[in-house]
């Protein structure tokens, strides 16, 4: 992107940054969805896990969120925050199963949370893909 003009680059840029802001709209759309329209809103305590799994990431990693794909690290607190994270990524998927297993919430309720949870993801994603591109820093 380096030979297109600059106005052509922000442009892209804001593309990229509404594409995000649309993935995380429709993620809380479709958690809402998911308890208003079966009037039950025990799905919502996915929303402190969603909550719950940026904070590892934030507290621990810093901004050096790319060496989460490292394999090997010799830094234990990023072993922590690796743990954490994959807690709270089983967490969102477990408390809509754990429900629907104690039938509390119907199957409706229980696609529209986890199509929630795998939109949230890609914007998460799409986000840390974007973060690694030299652009972002001047904003």
């Amino acid at each position: 992107m380096a030979d297109l003009p600059g106005y052509m680059v922000t442009c892209v840029q804001s593309g990229k940054l509404a594409f995000l802001a649309i993935l995380v709209s429709g993620g809380i759309v479709l958690q809402i969805l998911a308890c208003a329209l079966y009037n039950n809103w025990w799905p919502m305590l996915t929303v402190i896990m969603y909550v719950l799994l940026p904070m590892p990431m934030m507290f621990f990693a810093g901004s050096d969120a790319s060496s989460l794909f490292t394999e090997a690290s010799d830094n234990s607190w990023l072993n922590a925050t690796k743990f954490l994270t994959g807690a709270s990524v089983v967490g969102s998927i477990a408390i809509p199963t754990i429900l629907k297993h104690a039938g509390i919430i119907g199957w409706g309720a229980l696609t529209m949370e986890l199509s929630s949870f795998f939109v949230f993801i890609l914007a998460i994603m799409c986000f840390m893909k974007m973060d690694d591109y030299d652009e972002y820093a001047s904003l």
